[in-house]
């Protein structure tokens, strides 16, 4: 057995065609990252229901920052309840084969860089299932920038831990005891977070509505469809308080006419130029075929 393989890392994740980093975890592009920042978790939500990912989010948690988004990339562990063979068996590995140092969890925060995100299943452990504190959390926010981690279990030195602002933390519980009893047997493989799944590389979004795992191979299909249904609300927003439209209208499939509304306060609006590198064709075109009408601007 290995810790971090790349080999293995490579074969679970092979719809993905991208960058990689050296240990073979996909690396979703800055931009992308990015772009998944300013949307929000059912936009994201959304794109990844239709394409049939069910088990991605997981709600369940407390923060430490709740005004605080969290966008990166996962770095997976899991841990089981310890058996004192298999603990020794796999601690020994790592100290004398793969030459690591400290606990498990140390192991893996000590590989983090930019942007990355912990992602623990830690089986909802909180009395020694304390998988950061205050040192540790210090450590994550300065190798990560603007990562943080997401726990399925405890943390510790919770007063420390929230004056850190540039990393986000969600958890389970907080408990005063260092972790122990425990034993990693998953570092980079499939990781469980509640009653979601969590793959080496997905992109992880966390806000207050809860944690988000999307795959490195959607994630900019996921940034495209949030971002469609983003600018679309501030429009049906703008309308709405206008009149122009009843709820109805904005909910269900556009006409034509909508359509030339929407795509003509696309090009003058203000509020709409974050979202201009769009592409409508598609939609349109679907609008046009229902109606038989055409759409000029």
């Amino acid at each position: 057995m290995k810790f971090d393989c790349r080999e293995d890392i490579i074969q679970l994740t092979p719809e993905w065609t991208g960058e990689r980093y050296e240990n073979g975890r996909p690396k979703v592009p800055d931009d992308i990252l990015r772009r998944i920042r300013n949307i929000t978790f059912e936009e994201a939500w959304g794109p990844l229901w239709g394409l049939g990912y069910r088990y991605q989010t997981e709600c369940n948690f407390r923060m430490v920052h709740p005004d605080k988004k969290l966008v990166g990339r996962a770095v997976t562990s899991v841990m089981v309840p310890m058996r004192p063979d298999l603990h020794k068996t796999l601690l020994d590995h790592g100290h004398k084969q793969e030459g690591r140092h400290g606990f498990f969890n140390q192991w893996v925060i000590d590989q983090l860089g930019e942007d990355d995100v912990v992602v623990v299943d830690l089986f909802d452990k909180v009395y020694q299932g304390t998988y950061v504190g205050g040192n540790l959390s210090t450590a994550i926010a300065a190798r990560t920038k603007r990562g943080g981690s997401v726990i399925w279990g405890g943390i510790r030195d919770y007063e420390q831990i929230v004056k850190i602002e540039e990393t986000q933390t969600f958890f389970r519980g907080i408990d005063p005891t260092g972790i122990g009893d425990v034993t990693m047997t998953g570092f980079n493989t499939p990781c469980r977070v509640g009653g979601a799944i969590c793959m080496p590389g997905d992109v992880v979004l966390g806000t207050i509505s809860g944690v988000i795992f999307i795959p490195p191979q959607h994630a900019e299909a996921v940034a495209i469809g949030a971002e469609k249904s983003h600018v679309r609300d501030i429009f049906g927003f703008i309308r709405l308080a206008e009149k122009v439209y009843s709820t109805a209208q904005i909910d269900t499939a556009w006409t034509v006419d909508m359509w030339v509304d929407f795509l003509g306060w696309m090009k003058t609006d203000p509020q709409a130029e974050p979202f201009r590198h769009l592409e409508w064709d598609e939609e349109v075109a679907q609008a046009k075929e229902t109606s038989g009408a055409e759409i000029r601007l």
